[in-house]
């Protein structure tokens, strides 16, 4: 645990990914899913075994960026992984609204909170680049 201290002295004694946004936003995305994936078959290989595993993925990776060495190679790795997996979500959702699964209120926010965490990931992804680039010179 990296406990960090604020200007008035306190500590956080959270874990490095505790901190991050995009951490507390792919935890709203998968909690906010789990009503669809009640709803979807979850026998391996089934769009609800995709979409839990995807889901879960995101936040995983993001976890695993996070204890990286900061703005490394390996990094970029671990939340590129994440955005793939937030993508992924995404057209397992448009499936969901092709195959009327869902409401479309649970689709949309859940659309929603992907966007934002791609959005998220892909500035993460690309801060992690330029800095691993910079160290390469």
């Amino acid at each position: 645990m990296h406990v960090v201290s604020d200007e008035s002295g306190d500590r956080d004694e959270r874990l490095a990914h505790e901190r991050l946004d995009v951490y507390t936003v792919a935890l709203e995305f998968l909690e906010r899913i789990e009503p669809l994936l009640s709803k979807l078959p979850r026998s391996k290989g089934q769009l609800g075994d995709q979409l839990g595993r995807a889901s879960e993925s995101i936040v995983l990776r993001i976890a695993e960026g996070a204890g990286a060495e900061w703005k490394s190679a390996e990094q970029k790795r671990y939340f590129r992984n994440a955005r793939g997996s937030a993508l992924e979500c995404s057209s397992i959702l448009d499936i969901c609204r092709i195959r009327k699964t869902g409401s479309l209120e649970e689709l949309d926010e859940g659309r929603r909170l992907l966007v934002r965490l791609v959005k998220m990931l892909t500035r993460l992804t690309r801060d992690a680049q330029r800095t691993a680039s910079a160290g390469d010179q």
